[in-house]
């Protein structure tokens, strides 16, 4: 990861996006700490697919659970078509 301030960015954005485009993440340094990650979309991408992986995970594991603990309510198809009528 590149570290760098907001005028090295401004004043060199052409060669940091080139760099971020070949998969380098560039830490934005700001006042205060709130500073900025930037990376490229495929990296993004990545990561919220790692992400949206993980919380549909944790619903199976908390499905699981309740099937484990009888907290599920059994219907036939029969039944199941009579309620979508």
């Amino acid at each position: 990861m590149i570290a760098l301030k907001t005028i090295d960015l401004r004043n060199d954005f052409k060669r940091v996006s080139n760099l971020i485009s070949a998969g380098e993440k560039v830490l934005i340094a700001r006042p205060r700490n709130e500073n900025l990650v930037v990376l490229s979309e495929s990296e993004y991408n990545k990561l919220e697919k790692a992400r949206r992986n993980a919380e549909y995970l944790e619903k199976i594991d908390r499905a699981m659970e309740r099937v484990a603990n009888g907290r599920v309510v059994v219907k036939t198809m029969e039944e199941l078509e009579e309620m979508a009528k």
